[in-house]
């Protein structure tokens, strides 16, 4: 089967830039060897953070949060996002001094989206907070989603414009033929000029057959849901010396992150949770809200992500291979990037080049 564009993988990254494309008149294809959010797209914390974000990553993470706002007009959906803030909260001197320095990093780099707050602000917006706190980092306009929907919003919008998408699809084998490129996969064959790795935690393994390897490494981040609460915390929070990020979803669950990684059995796509790792991440909740510490979790789980070595995605155009484009090793935080990804690989297939600064996230650093 022939087509313009084929795209490796059913996440958020290949549907946003398949949607961009089909919304340039480009005919585009979808392969997915599991199903969509199998993986990173559809279990991860949702965090729409420009928040203490790599400074190469700030541009990108300001033109997403605009694209974000008004995702409806996007893909038809609002994808359940909500935008209360983020805040990351300082717990000791120490803490401020950390926050005013990356305050006034990120001024310095001409942005104004990360702004102190002192004690009495911190604690109008989160009044639930252990009194110990001393003031904190806050972005107003940061937030969250609900990452499946998201998903889902994305490929109901990329096939309503005419794009294809083969689930259960594995791609064996990558081959030049001519002025195309040649998947071979369970399903058959499928051909096209352009190709997309958009494979995630295996986008190593594409990367390795068109002969430019990476040193990606899959992970398994965790996350833990609590029981139903009454509402009584907006913003998200975070910790600016421990690791935590910590929401109350509109059904009144608790979402509890830390970054703690899973055991990772890669090859049979299986993680195994670490509790005393989780438990980690429950007692920094403690510390932080104490009158949580008789609450139930209900459930936990990993999902399986890629990570590079400098925790910054490849996002750009092949180093040896003709008309191949990477966007892949968000490195479990590439959920709010998503919308300018897919714009991003679609201004560098058809006009040559992207609007965002995007050197730094070159393949060829490695």
């Amino acid at each position: 089967m022939k087509t313009e564009v084929l795209i490796i993988g059913g996440g958020l990254m290949g549907f946003s830039t398949a949607l961009q494309l089909a919304l340039r008149g480009m005919r585009c294809m979808v392969l997915e060897k599991d199903h969509p959010g199998r993986h990173a797209s559809g279990v991860n914390a949702g965090g729409l953070r420009r928040l203490n974000r790599h400074p190469a990553e700030i541009p990108l993470s300001v033109a997403a949060a605009q694209m974000w706002q008004n995702i409806k007009s996007l893909v038809d959906s609002d994808c359940d996002a909500r935008f209360p803030g983020q805040i990351r909260v300082a717990e000791n001197a120490e803490d401020l001094a950390l926050l005013e320095q990356r305050a006034a990093m990120v001024r310095d780099l001409g942005f104004d989206h990360e702004e102190m707050i002192g004690r009495d602000e911190l604690y109008q917006l989160a009044p639930a907070l252990s009194p110990h706190c001393q003031g904190g980092l806050i972005c107003r306009g940061d937030g969250y989603a609900r990452p499946f929907h998201a998903l889902d919003a994305f490929r109901r919008k990329a096939l309503s414009l005419g794009v294809e998408y083969r689930a259960s699809t594995r791609v064996d084998a990558i081959e030049r033929n001519g002025n195309e490129w040649l998947l071979n996969t369970p399903a058959g064959e499928f051909q096209a000029p352009v190709l997309v790795n958009c494979a995630g935690a295996w986008a190593g393994h594409v990367c390795s057959t068109l002969g430019e390897p990476v040193p990606l490494k899959p992970g398994a981040p965790m996350l833990m849901i609590t029981e139903r609460l009454p509402h009584f915390i907006d913003p998200v929070i975070g910790a600016a010396s421990r690791k935590l990020s910590f929401k109350q979803m509109q059904n009144g669950t608790l979402l509890i992150g830390g970054a703690h990684l899973a055991e990772l059995d890669f090859t049979h796509q299986k993680t195994i949770l670490n509790w005393p790792k989780l438990a980690v991440s429950a007692r920094t909740v403690m510390t932080l809200f104490p009158q949580l510490k008789n609450v139930r979790i209900v459930r936990a789980w990993a999902g399986i992500e890629a990570f590079m070595p400098d925790n910054l995605p490849v996002i750009g155009k092949s180093g040896v291979a003709s008309d191949v484009y990477h966007a892949f090793g968000f490195s479990a935080h590439g959920f709010q990037l998503s919308p300018v990804i897919g714009r991003i690989i679609s201004q560098l297939i058809l006009d040559g080049r992207s609007e965002l600064p995007i050197g730094a996230f070159d393949i060829g650093r490695f």
